[in-house]
């Protein structure tokens, strides 16, 4: 990677950062305004890193459950588009395939929201079927125990 290309990949990922500063500290709408912002330049066809970060983080910003599905779905395929050799050099601790536990379960979370239980079942089979790539530390505790929640939460509807 060129210094140039170091230094814009540090901006993208920093200003995605900052956003997701201000979606904690509760301030959903600017967060959405600053991601779509990113979103315009980067495009639907830039950097599946930076779209899917992007993508993952905008719908969690997200009022209506409808655009949280299709934000999740855009991380989802900008994910299958993500090398593990680009993701590398990014963190070199992450497996790409470590991503779709999470970006499953946020699909199954979407679609029990919206009713769809079928839908979500499928993803939920596909998150449970990619645990295998995730350490037994804090985040992929956690993962799982939001599975878990899930699926009781889905067995009850």
């Amino acid at each position: 990677m060129t210094e140039q290309q170091e230094t814009s990949e540090d901006v993208v990922m920093t200003r995605i950062g900052q956003a997701l500063m201000l979606l904690h500290g509760g301030d959903r709408e600017e967060a959405r305004n600053r991601l779509g912002a990113i979103w315009a330049e980067i495009g639907e066809h830039g950097d599946p890193l930076h779209r899917c970060t992007l993508a993952h983080y905008m719908a969690d910003a997200q009022d209506d459950a409808g655009d949280e599905l299709a934000w999740d779905l855009r991380a989802l395929a900008a994910a299958d588009g993500l090398s593990q050799d680009r993701l590398d050099e990014h963190h070199a601790s992450l497996a790409v395939k470590a991503l779709y536990p999470s970006l499953h379960l946020n699909l199954a979370a979407d679609y029990v929201k919206l009713h769809r239980p079928d839908a979500a079942r499928i993803h939920l089979e596909r998150a449970h079927a990619a645990l295998d790539a995730l350490a037994n530390d804090a985040y992929g505790n956690g993962i799982r125990a939001a599975l878990d929640r899930l699926e009781r939460q889905l067995e009850g509807a």
